[in-house]
């Protein structure tokens, strides 16, 4: 997320530098509201994608996110192909579905994974760490005593 307002500071010296100050000024949409109505949604949902993938990263690992975004950009080069009607030779559809079976297989493993870490925090459920196991009475008194 800090990459994007790094880029918008860190294109201000270059925009003035290189002279592209005048192509902004001459654009000839800069004051339509529908042009910064799309810009401002565009934006929003930019920051919710990079907002999202921090999220996911943390819950899973890179690597996840990684298979993820190779899925999704999988599903995306589908639809287009479909929706342009392009013909695409056996080599390219073959390649595809390898990407898709190497996706499909690393979440299958992840999957057997985290079935096997819970079947083991079922088995073997921790005590409470916040509460000192105290064996006998006589460690009770002890510290109570060194309280007062």
């Amino acid at each position: 997320m800090y990459n994007n307002v790094n880029a918008c500071i860190i294109f201000i010296p270059f925009i003035l530098l290189f002279g592209e100050h005048n192509e902004i000024f001459s654009f000839p949409l800069l004051f339509d509201s529908f042009f910064w109505f799309t810009m401002v949604i565009g934006g929003v949902l930019g920051f919710s994608m990079g907002y999202v993938t921090s999220l996911q990263i943390q819950a899973t690992s890179p690597l996840t996110h990684n298979v993820s975004g190779t899925a999704k950009a999988y599903a995306q080069t589908l639809l287009g192909v479909f929706y342009f009607n392009e013909i695409k030779t056996f080599l390219w559809w073959a390649s595809n579905v390898f990407v898709l079976l190497g996706a499909a297989l690393y979440s299958h493993v992840r999957n057997q994974e985290m079935k096997a870490k819970h079947r083991e925090s079922l088995e073997n459920p921790q005590k409470d760490a916040g509460i000192k196991n105290i064996e006998n009475e006589d460690q009770i008194r002890d510290s109570s005593q060194l309280k007062n």
